[in-house]
């Protein structure tokens, strides 16, 4: 079954907050979903960073993540074998995945649902959509990384592991035995997927697949899914007939606070030559965590200086694609005029909402009118109630608190 778009329609999407022309185009009526875990829902990269690093240092060599596209998506053994090739490593991969399998255990208490992973999970469950859960991962090995958060086991109607298979991803059959556990023809299933493998499989079992890509700058490899989005928070369920998202607020998606300070440095110089858009920049050293954790895109929130006071701010994280930067930058505006530069003064941030994903334009000027346009949708909705409250966050303006990377959460 599809649904189809009236030709010539202009439709109004709220975390883009902007109008486009949408030609005639059919999508898939679907009535389940089918979820990846790793890198889907839940951040493992640090942790498998984590681990790879401490077996390689047993051998003499250092794992620092940059082969983490080698074993993306794949099940235990075909990744084990991978990283023993590229590695050259003297063992095989059963005794690796032997080696390290206590060290994931001891971890896997720490591990983190990524940012609108238990928003959606939650929205599916309120709007009687089923769920199932399809890893590479061994059964035993999902039912402990999911028990950790709460909610997520009884959420998924379905659950399978790579173990429960006789092929894994990129093969479609975790799909297909998803679809047939839950009686629901392939056709009417949405699988959503980070890797290759998973997008591979989705589209090979017949099923719409979305792409939520976990290799930074690599959408372009997704392009057999049926749609692309930078992350869970700018998934939008009405385009396959299921129940919308309901919490976009002034085109703005609250979103659990989080909290990174410390001294404002020297950028690219961009923000006011080329841009007239001074911004603070923070280093990203030691944000490694924060910077996995948190997709790019365009935030907003309150920005404390020590000595000066707290004002609406709002925030690139990422690539900045126009400049197509080769690393990942966090760069707020604080949206007040200011007499001179503060360079080396300690700047706190409460980042509250998020407005959209991070994207490319085709000229400077484009891209400056969007920055503008944030910073109107920032300036109008930290206004609000819901967001004014967190400006009085201690850690922006207490100087007695630990001056560090500050990501958790602050309760009022």
């Amino acid at each position: 079954m599809y649904v189809r778009r009236l030709k010539d329609v202009l439709i109004y999407t709220p975390q883009h907050s902007e109008l486009y022309l949408k030609l005639e185009t059919t999508m898939p009526l679907v009535s389940c979903v089918i979820l990846d875990l790793d890198g889907t829902l839940l951040n493992t990269d640090d942790i498998v960073n984590d681990v790879l690093n401490v077996f390689m240092g047993k051998y003499g060599k250092k794992w620092d993540g940059s082969g983490s596209h080698i074993i993306a998506g794949k099940g235990p053994l075909e990744a084990a074998g991978d990283i023993i090739q590229d590695y050259e490593l003297a063992c095989t991969p059963e005794e690796l995945i032997s080696e390290i399998t206590p060290l994931f255990s001891d971890r896997w208490c720490n591990i983190k649902a990524l940012p609108g992973a238990n928003r959606l999970i939650k929205h599916m469950n309120d709007h009687g959509v089923p769920l199932a859960l399809a890893s590479n991962s061994s059964r035993s090995s999902v039912n402990t990384k999911i028990s950790y958060h709460q909610g997520w086991r009884e959420s998924f109607s379905v659950i399978i592991g790579g173990d429960e298979v006789r092929m894994v991803k990129p093969s479609p059959e975790i799909f297909l035995e998803a679809a047939r556990r839950m009686n629901v023809e392939a056709s009417r299933c949405l699988v959503i997927e980070d890797s290759l493998p998973g997008v591979t499989a989705g589209k090979a079992a017949g099923m719409a697949v979305v792409a939520v890509p976990s290799l930074p700058k690599q959408s372009h490899l997704y392009n057999s899914a049926d749609e692309i989005v930078n992350s869970l928070l700018d998934l939008q369920p009405e385009k396959w007939g299921l129940p919308p998202f309901q919490d976009w607020i002034e085109g703005t998606l609250p979103i659990e606070p989080w909290y990174i300070g410390g001294p404002v440095i020297k950028g690219y110089g961009r923000g006011s030559k080329f841009l007239g858009i001074p911004t603070a920049n923070l280093s990203t050293e030691g944000y490694s965590t924060t910077l996995s954790e948190h997709p790019s895109g365009v935030y907003f929130g309150w920005a404390g200086l020590l000595t000066r006071g707290v004002y609406k701010m709002v925030m690139s994280i990422g690539w900045n694609p126009y400049f197509n930067n080769t690393e990942k930058t966090i760069e707020p505006w604080l949206l007040h005029d200011f007499d001179g530069d503060f360079y080396g003064e300690e700047l706190r941030l409460a980042i509250v909402g998020y407005i959209r994903p991070e994207t490319n334009f085709p000229t400077l000027e484009r891209l400056k009118e969007k920055i503008h346009e944030d910073g109107k949708i920032a300036e109008k909705a930290l206004d609000l109630p819901m967001y004014m409250h967190l400006k009085s966050a201690p850690y922006l303006t207490d100087s007695s608190q630990l001056n560090e990377h500050h990501t958790s959460p602050i309760h009022h």
